[in-house]
């Protein structure tokens, strides 16, 4: 990609995060979002078709950038602890709470909920080829991105719903948990 498309779509991006912090999704106007990133509407619209779309790729790049450090850094073999990197990607949903809590929710938009959906499955699946836990020999790729997608995702919406919200370090630690605990296996 062009490095000046690049930084006008993350330009963007952040614009809408940032916005989506002081108020509701439906206060904010594609004008707010061009002037927040310094660009025209004309701009955003050469890039994003409308708020949704860019809402998509805001948190579908949120979770590409956190899941390629994941999995730089954990090893498969060595489930016991999360990675540090959960953690960083757990305070930017804590950050984004009330948007991703739209998203997720009940009454979230589907299109980017499926999105987000399916940008996790391909990098779960991408993982999975790369070295899973061998409890997962035998079982489609497919089906583990999905079963671990949807329990991520499930655990994830379950902590945004909690009022007052857990701290960060308690999500991460339902999350491993829900995703890893049941493959520990009894020491014999």
């Amino acid at each position: 990609m062009d490095p000046r498309v690049a930084r006008t779509r993350a330009s963007l991006q952040n614009a809408l995060l940032d916005l989506a912090r002081e108020r509701p999704l439906d206060a904010i106007t594609v004008a707010d979002i061009a002037a927040e990133a310094g660009v025209n509407r004309s701009s955003f619209y050469q890039h994003y078709a409308d708020k949704d779309q860019l809402l998509a790729d805001a948190l579908e790049s949120a979770v590409d950038d956190v899941s390629s450090r994941i999995i730089r850094s954990a090893d498969p073999r060595d489930i016991s602890e999360p990675p540090a990197e959960l953690t960083t990607y757990l305070q930017h949903i804590a950050e984004n709470a009330d948007l991703y809590r739209l998203v997720l929710g009940e009454h979230g938009s589907l299109a980017v909920a499926a999105q987000l959906r399916t940008r996790v499955e391909r990098i779960v699946g991408d993982a999975v080829r790369e070295g899973a836990p061998s409890v997962f020999d035998g079982l489609p790729v497919d089906v583990v991105a999905a079963s671990v997608t949807g329990s991520a995702l499930g655990v994830i919406t379950a902590w945004l719903a909690r009022d007052p919200l857990p701290p960060i370090e308690t999500a991460t630690q339902w999350l491993w948990q829900a995703l890893f605990g049941p493959l520990e296996r009894p020491s014999t």
